[in-house]
């Protein structure tokens, strides 16, 4: 009987030391996300991967490391300035603002147009329905659209309408459908586009011309007038140049799929327009591929075809806005079909070498635009954990009687005398609280730094590493 009442006082005291350690519990951390579990997620982590996984690419849970399969080292060419890769802007939906995105051919212009006004979570979703290409993209509350684009307004200002003709009528067009009053508030007008690797972008236009597409409807509009038949002629004849080979596609000379990315993103008014008399083609060239640079780097935001989870993540980062589905890298397109040999690849980098070359510059500015995002991103997270911490600090002092004050023991002291100086009353209670604030900021440092793990994993964390 004695054994008995033993087992059960011993049941009923472990029982209240479990109720007493959940009160516990509670009081210290009463959310469900208690960084005192912290621990066992840190040994999780480090468990599931070693440290660094993550940034190499390798890691299963980063979803932008199977875009990085082509890289074997990501180092930075060019020098950026901080505005340059911060592109975060402050877009409101709801008053005037415009997104307005040009559509260069054969770079996934349709596919990222799409998921503009179907991918996106809106307040107020824009309105597509079945059979018809455009979607009506109002403004929560207003009549009102804030996206320019092939799939909400159609091509209002000519097909494929490049830099030089979106500047000079997107304002104007917008502005005859608002009222005389909403004229007279400011717009911001935020640019967007897509580039391509120049190889391939060339081989798929050449397959879409293939099958007859031949962009007639574009009007080419520079400093008020479109080009004449001598300044822009035909490559072929007939109705179109379907049918044409690869061969036959990349003798004509005035054919604007060469360099096309170029200078659609360039101010062709810089050059006279399509006046190729205007100067020598060098000249005019290099003209047109610093101000495409200077256009790319200032727009909102760009994207790469070859890197449809990072175009996503910084059109969110850049936006604040949220896609629904992620964005899905497809290789298997016509162009990727087309067996070429290295030698008509070569053929085709030098037709087009200014878009080489602007490629290479939005890579390298693409690629460090999303290093500094990330890393932003892991500097807010950070900064978020230490405020958690320091709050679950101030919970857990008065509970285990901690007051974060250092005992104080002065030296000894010599004797007082007549002439010895003395502090006032007022200056020793300023040197005490001094004193006091001090200590509590040492003791608070030294409980933050006592988790090296979590500082290591921050500091990997916070370094871009690339495959």
């Amino acid at each position: 009987m004695d054994e008995k009442s033993y087992y059960s006082r011993l049941l009923v005291a472990f029982l209240m030391v479990l109720c007493f350690g959940v009160i516990v519990l509670q009081y210290v951390c009463p959310t469900s996300d208690c960084q005192l579990l912290h621990l066992a997620s840190l040994s999780s982590r480090l468990g599931s991967r070693a440290p660094g996984d993550r940034m190499n690419g390798a890691g299963a849970g980063d979803p932008y490391s199977s875009e990085d399969g082509a890289l074997v080292r990501f180092v930075p060419r060019f020098n950026f300035t901080t505005n340059d890769l911060n592109r975060a802007v402050d877009f409101n939906i709801k008053g005037n603002d415009v997104i307005v995105f040009l559509h260069i051919q054969k770079t996934g212009g349709t596919t990222f147009g799409r998921h503009l006004v179907r991918n996106i979570q809106l307040e107020r979703p824009c309105e597509c329905h079945a059979g018809q290409k455009k979607c009506t993209c109002y403004r929560p509350g207003k009549r009102d659209t804030w996206l320019f684009s092939r799939f909400s307004t159609g091509w209002s200002c000519g097909l494929h309408a490049d830099w030089t003709e979106l500047t000079n009528c997107v304002p104007s067009f917008m502005g005859n459908r608002e009222s005389q009053e909403r004229r007279r508030t400011p717009r911001n007008y935020y640019y967007i586009t897509i580039l391509r690797d120049p190889v391939w972008r060339y081989l798929s236009e050449w397959r879409h011309v293939q099958r007859g597409a031949t962009w007639k409807a574009s009007k080419h509009m520079c400093d008020g007038h479109s080009p004449t038949l001598s300044e822009l002629p035909s490559c072929y004849t007939g109705d179109d140049w379907s049918g044409c080979s690869l061969e036959e596609f990349m003798v004509c000379p005035y054919n604007l799929a060469n360099n096309r990315q170029t200078r659609m993103l360039a101010d062709l008014s810089l050059v006279g327009c399509y006046n190729l008399s205007v100067m020598s083609e060098r000249q005019r060239w290099a003209m047109l591929l610093e101000s495409a640079k200077r256009n790319l780097r200032n727009m909102a935001f760009f994207g790469l075809t070859e890197y449809q989870r990072k175009t996503q993540y910084l059109f969110e980062h850049t936006f604040r806005l949220s896609f629904i589905a992620p964005f899905t890298q497809l290789n298997g397109t016509r162009a990727a079909s087309v067996e070429v040999e290295s030698e008509t690849q070569r053929r085709i980098r030098e037709l087009n070498q200014w878009d080489v070359e602007l490629y290479e510059y939005a890579r390298d500015l693409f690629l460090q635009r999303f290093q500094y995002a990330r890393q932003q991103e892991r500097r807010e997270a950070r900064q978020r954990r230490l405020q958690e911490r320091r709050k679950l600090h101030a919970k857990v002092k008065p509970w285990w009687g901690v007051t974060g004050k250092a005992v104080f023991k002065p030296t000894k002291e010599p004797p007082m005398t007549e002439q010895s100086p003395t502090f006032s009353e007022e200056k020793r209670v300023d040197a005490g609280q001094t004193l006091e604030s001090e200590t509590e900021g040492q003791v608070e440092d030294n409980w933050l730094e006592e988790d090296d793990s979590e500082t290591i994993l921050d500091y990997l964390e916070n370094v871009e590493q690339w495959r």
